[in-house]
């Protein structure tokens, strides 16, 4: 089980390493506090998350969040992507890892160059597609947490009230980072995954039996 000060250290050696190679617009690094007993790791901005995510239309809920910059990533295409953990001691009980598309910049992955090339104004290409929110949300607290119905751990996939898919175990930062990276920024001739940061953090599965049995993300063994 790792430590939330290991935690806020790989989330912050990810920014940096997206950084160096020029994938990042903005960002906010993870800082931890604590207070009796229980540690949050957080990033500037987000205090506002609760009124972000107060029920909004996505470009509206969008236009919020890079207003008060709500992330700890903004990517090259106004992708943004959030980090959130809470220790109780020594011992993780929830996790909120969220990545927000640009609803009106096309994506990484399907024109790259334009975020590289300076004479190309990339605020004026308009995507194609119908964005929408991802979430890896892990919560260990008893009215949260239901076979079936609520997982401990699970996929949440836009503004659907019940789709929660079953993952096998609570997300680290790094492997949050490889799904987002593998699925939204990976072309032919971009690929940035095999140079991340040496894994050093690692949790215990949480997923039911029953949950096995049903379609399931699995986090690979850490």
């Amino acid at each position: 089980m790792s430590s939330p000060i290991e935690i806020v250290n790989e989330i912050n050696s990810i920014i940096s390493h997206l950084t160096r190679n020029n994938l990042v617009d903005d960002q906010n690094f993870a800082y931890f506090t604590s207070r009796r007993g229980t540690t949050q790791i957080r990033f500037r901005g987000s205090e506002y998350l609760s009124d972000a995510l107060k029920k909004r239309d996505y470009f509206e809920l969008y236009r919020l969040m890079t207003t008060r910059r709500v992330y700890n990533i903004k990517m090259l295409d106004g992708g943004l992507i959030q980090m959130n953990y809470e220790f109780v001691e020594t011992s993780l009980k929830r996790h909120r890892l969220a990545f927000y598309p640009s609803p009106t910049l096309d994506e990484f992955s399907t024109n790259p160059e334009i975020y590289f090339d300076d004479e190309i104004d990339g605020d004026i290409v308009v995507t194609n597609t119908n964005p929408f929110f991802l979430r890896f949300d892990y919560d260990t607290r008893s009215n949260s947490s239901q076979k079936f119905s609520h997982p401990k751990s699970h996929l949440s996939l836009g503004h659907y009230p019940h789709c929660r898919i079953p993952v096998t175990a609570p997300m680290t930062p790094l492997w949050f980072i490889d799904f987002i990276m593998k699925n939204f920024y990976e072309t032919p001739y971009f690929s940035y995954t095999d140079l991340h940061p040496k894994r050093k953090c690692s949790f215990g599965e949480s997923i039911f039996q029953e949950e096995r049995n049903m379609i399931h993300i699995v986090v690979p063994p850490q």
